[in-house]
Order: structure tokens, then C-alpha cells, then sequence
């Protein structure tokens, strides 16, 4: 059985789902949008969300803790300089999960994940219509 199991093992050993999960995170962090399978894609963004969290507040602890889980200091720096100040004012939702539809080879469940900040079509704007005028065809 099963209960309370919420980690999803991905097929693999402690170690290679560790190991995975830190690739996933780096690339996410160089990358700012990776595509990859759906079921790595949501495990990911259970590794990485409280990563960002900490990321916010700069003390050489919080640095020490992420140091402790992706073992790269460029992916620290980036972090520090670049993220962290994007998503200052964000109380969480990090990351955002698109389907994409099965893999052409063999039929895997394929998402882009990417940092929500970072969406280069967006640019800070809400996703509701912005004001401007209406034209018409007659005037009146």
C-alpha cells in the first residue's frame, strides 16, 4: 500500500532522482523554460519552489542550504542577482507547468515548465485585455 506516499520515485534510485532533480533545477535556473516530461516536470517543481523561496532572502545560511542542494555557485549568483528580485513581491507559484501532448517516439507526456517572472510574451502584463480605444468603422 501506498498511503501517504507522495513522492514520485520517477523510476529511479535515492541518488539518480537526486541527481536528476539538481540537472532539472540548474537548467531551469540558466534556461528560465525547459521542456521535459510532465511527471519530471511536476516532481521538479516540488524541488525547486522552496529553493526560490529561500533564494528571496539573501543570509549566508539561506546560501549554504541552496549551495547544500544544487552544488553550483553560478547557479547561486544567478539566482541571488537576477531571480530572486523577480519574484520578491510573489507570495509563491513560482513555476508554471504547460502540457505540450505525447513525445513523437514514444507517446511520454511532454510539459514546458518554466519561471513565471520570466515569460518572455507576457512581460509583466495580466493576462486580462489592456484599455485602449475602440475604432469603428463609422464615425459618428
Amino acid at each position: 500500500m501506498r498511503h501517504g506516499d507522495t513522492i514520485n520515485n520517477l523510476g529511479r534510485k535515492k541518488a539518480h532522482r537526486k541527481a536528476l532533480l539538481r540537472n532539472l533545477a540548474l537548467s531551469l535556473i540558466q534556461h528560465k523554460r525547459i521542456i521535459t516530461t510532465l511527471a519530471k516536470a511536476k516532481a521538479l517543481r516540488r524541488f525547486i519552489e522552496p529553493l526560490l523561496t529561500r533564494a528571496k532572502v539573501d543570509t549566508t545560511h539561506n546560501r549554504r542550504v541552496l549551495f547544500s542542494y544544487l552544488q553550483h555557485k553560478e547557479a547561486i549568483k544567478e539566482l541571488y542577482s537576477t531571480i530572486a528580485p523577480a519574484i520578491m513581491q510573489r507570495p509563491g507559484g513560482y513555476t508554471r507547468v504547460l502540457k505540450l501532448g505525447p513525445r513523437h517516439g514514444d507517446g511520454a507526456e511532454m510539459a514546458l515548465i518554466e519561471l513565471v517572472d520570466f515569460n518572455p510574451y507576457l512581460a509583466g502584463e495580466s493576462l486580462s485585455r489592456t484599455k485602449g480605444t475602440r475604432r469603428r468603422r463609422r464615425s459618428k
